[in-house]
């Protein structure tokens, strides 16, 4: 049986891809599973828009800023990468499957012959595929490795744009504060998961899976916002975040001084007898969009008054932080009443941190200040 199987792929007209592959039934529809060498995969899907009918090249548009992330990716973890199968829908009227094994025409395991001259159409996993040839060029050796492809016989391609449409409408993304958490390639996100675990304040009050907190949780912060204002305070605007010793030393000692100043936090921190979701009702500083201004605030701080920044940063004492203060919050961390996330009102709400604790505003950030004040009096 074995042999029968080999003598029929190798009669084969040569010009044809073979893949060794699993067949499968999904819909009562036959699909394939293969494995296919890296290096075959900008042979095999050329990107080619205007080959692709119109109203499927619109669900297909690359966003190339994407490609060069992905690449490094590859080109960076070349022992750990792990890349998802690329899922294709394949026209061409001689495509077959040779089934393989004693089970004959049963057998799942077997070979697909697919023409050169068959048209392939990349339902999902354009962007794995632009990178990989990116990656190929700096790094050619990685040809010989393999990566799955799920193929849709699609007579016409009449299917494809619906075959698209299904594999992309639930798909989630997760969410920021768990790409952290599971992020061991980055050292930013370790120390700030560690941080969130060590620092008082966050410690047991940091939600480690969502992006925002709900009215009655027992949390106060999110992981993914500590990220962003420990960002913003040691002013990482580079994709790729690398941090020193002397830069973790910083971030805790600044976390560490703000809970002295902002005395919910402090009793918090001291785990007295207060509730996070009364906290969140009562207390701008209990919502994320704070912290983060914290952030852009004390990064000004460090880089305006680096020797005393502790004394300026008690300043914060003197702020009334309840929401019920509308004259203060209002257009800033709040917008009719409700808080607001936006930048207009982060950068705002900095501006109030930073001339409370003295440091001189920007050009950009006055003149935020005088719209605001504009507004106020229209």
């Amino acid at each position: 049986m074995v042999s029968s199987f080999l003598n029929e792929v190798n009669g084969l007209d040569s010009f044809n891809y073979n893949f060794p592959s699993i067949r499968g039934i999904q819909a009562g529809r036959e699909y394939y599973i293969s494995m296919c060498p890296l290096k075959l995969i900008p042979k095999i899907f050329l990107y080619n828009e205007s080959a692709i009918p119109a109203e499927l090249r619109a669900q297909r548009t690359l966003n190339h800023a994407r490609i060069p992330e992905i690449a490094n990716y590859l080109i960076n973890n070349p022992k750990d990468y792990v890349f998802s199968a690329i899922s294709a829908s394949v026209c061409g009227e001689e495509v077959k499957f040779i089934p393989a094994g004693e089970m004959g025409m049963k057998s799942k395991m077997g070979a697909l012959v697919i023409p050169m001259t068959a048209q392939f159409i990349i339902n999902d996993g354009q962007h794995r595929r632009a990178a990989i040839e990116a990656a190929l060029k700096q790094r050619s050796e990685l040809g010989n490795e393999t990566i799955s492809v799920v193929f849709f016989i699609d007579a016409g391609l009449k299917r494809s744009q619906q075959i698209f449409s299904d594999l992309n409408r639930h798909a989630v993304r997760p969410t920021k504060s768990i790409s952290i958490l599971y992020d061991y390639r980055d050292p930013f996100a370790r120390f700030i998961l560690d941080m969130s675990n060590t620092i008082p304040l966050f410690k047991g009050f940091t939600d480690l899976e969502k992006t925002s907190i709900s009215n009655r949780s027992t949390k106060m912060f999110t992981l993914s916002t500590i990220y962003q204002a420990t960002e913003a305070l040691l002013g990482k605007k580079t994709k790729v975040k690398k941090i020193s010793a002397s830069e973790k030393q910083k971030a805790q000692d600044y976390w560490m001084e703000v809970t002295k100043y902002i005395p919910e936090w402090k009793r918090l921190a001291n785990h007295e007898d207060i509730l996070c979701s009364e906290l969140r009702g009562a207390y701008i500083h209990s919502h994320g969009i704070a912290l983060h201004a914290l952030g852009i605030a004390g990064q000004s701080l460090f880089e305006k008054y680096p020797d005393d920044w502790k004394e300026k940063l008690s300043r914060l004492e003197e702020i009334d932080w309840t929401r019920s203060n509308s004259n203060l919050w209002e257009g800033r961390a709040m917008n009719n009443g409700r808080i607001s996330k936006a930048y207009t009102n982060l950068i705002l709400t900095s501006n109030l941190l930073k001339e409370k604790m003295g440091i001189p505003l920007n050009n950009e950030e006055r003149e935020m200040e005088n719209l605001l004040l504009k507004q106020k009096m229209d």
